[in-house]
């Protein structure tokens, strides 16, 4: 189901997308989805109902606990309906937590307790820290890491680049999905077969693509894939795919009694936080009803049919006008096909990225400048020393409107000059 490629794609319904978001009624214009989205009005009701009904801890047999433990088995189920609507992994399979960055650093503790020194690891220098930090930090231990890095002249990593570091030591191999800064889809299913080939396992930040398509974790293959809920329209909470042969290879991180036990408890210390994954479990029921709005029996293929094609022409229109700019360099793919995601960095001649965004504070228009928790990233463009880039990240309820508004306000800050 991850092949949202169709350009005859119903037109999305973009009215009713964003009556659904009750925060777009009273905000500005919001272009930094990357660092979280608005949550759906559904979501929030749900996380209110749970909070005033089921005040419980799970597992007992007196009725509002048994109920409580019902309701979030189904969330659980609704969440791995999210990563693969054909092909749905287990929920017994996902990991609940807090953000990508602790699911990442858990997983990163239990894998080392099967390493010995010596053994390899590859992270990127493209990625989020939140998959290159924990895996760094088992150099103590003597593991050895190695780096994927970014390609200079095509703003890429390729997989030749990668094959050059696999070794019979690699153990696992930790990359993004979609740089949060670059926006280009990298090709998970081939990457994850080289891995694999060699004898090492993947595990892949879907932070920065899950918000804008669709996602098919068996389909690629992959042995571990997180991605934040509250970048995909839902609370500030996070999930773990683990394919079931690697979770029962895990070290267990809960307490010491339950050392012997299965599944994703293991890497759920203290539980998880309840009712916001009840409330995550609103944004499958969302995208299902999206998608029967845009074909009668459409699901959710038919949603992020139409949430691809809505968001290249965003992405078009801004590009367009960054284009024709000569002052402004884009970072990373110029294109506009479905790998390209609405996420779009660039820089300004002679201008510190940290000059642009206030200009659109005044007019209500939310964009941003920084690393965005990628330095390595920044540091490898050579833009440290520039404030780094600054960040437009566009999602589905943003519409040409706002995008026209954005250039309106960006314009007299592109001229090429000093500070």
């Amino acid at each position: 189901m991850n092949d949202t490629r169709s350009a005859s794609a119903a037109r999305l319904p973009v009215g009713w997308v964003r009556d659904q978001f009750p925060a777009l009624a009273v905000s500005g214009v919001l272009l930094d989805n990357a660092g979280g989205s608005a949550p759906l009005g559904r979501v929030a009701d749900r996380v209110a109902e749970y909070m005033r009904r089921w005040p419980v801890q799970l597992g007992a047999t007196y009725r509002e606990s048994a109920m409580a433990s019902a309701l979030l088995d189904q969330a659980r189920r609704n969440i791995a309906g999210l990563m693969g609507p054909a092909n749905a992994p287990d929920p017994a399979e996902l990991v609940v937590g807090a953000s990508t960055s602790s699911l990442i650093s858990r997983l990163a503790r239990s894998i080392a307790a099967q390493c010995r020194p010596g053994d390899e690891i590859v992270v990127t220098d493209v990625d989020h820290e939140a998959n290159i930090s924990p895996w760094r930090r088992l150099e103590k231990r003597g593991l050895v890491v190695r780096t994927w890095q970014l390609n200079r002249d095509t703003l890429r990593l390729e997989t030749d680049d990668l094959v050059a570091l696999l070794s019979d030591r690699t153990r696992i191999v930790c990359f993004t999905h979609a740089s949060n800064i670059l926006g280009e889809v990298m090709p998970v299913a081939e990457i994850t077969r080289l891995v694999h080939g060699a004898g090492a396992r993947v595990c892949v930040d879907g932070v920065a693509f899950a918000p804008h398509r669709g996602l098919d974790v068996r389909g690629w293959g992959v042995d571990f894939y997180a991605f934040s809920l509250y970048k995909v329209y839902g609370p500030h909470c996070a999930v773990l795919f683990c394919r079931e042969s690697a979770l029962e290879s895990l070290a267990n991180l809960n307490h010491l009694f339950m050392d012997d036990s299965s599944g994703p408890g293991k890497l759920e210390p203290g539980a998880f936080p309840y009712e916001l994954l009840y409330g995550a479990g609103g944004v499958l029921d969302y995208l299902e009803e999206l998608g029967t709005r845009v074909e009668p029996s459409g699901g959710v293929p038919a949603a992020f049919n139409a949430i691809t094609e809505h968001e290249r022409r965003l992405s078009r229109r801004l590009l367009d006008f960054l284009e024709s700019r000569s002052a402004v360099r884009v970072m990373g793919p110029r294109g506009n096909g479905p790998e390209n995601l609405p996420t779009i960095s660039f820089i300004v001649d002679d201008k510190k990225s940290s000059a642009i965004p206030p200009v659109c504070d005044r007019d209500g228009i939310g964009i941003r400048w920084g690393h965005f928790y990628a330095p390595r990233l920044i540091d490898r463009l050579g833009l440290t020393g520039r404030d780094g880039v600054v960040r437009v990240s566009m999602v589905h309820y943003n519409t040409e409107a706002e995008v026209d508004r954005l250039i309106a306000a960006l314009e007299p800050a592109l001229e090429a000059g000093t500070q």
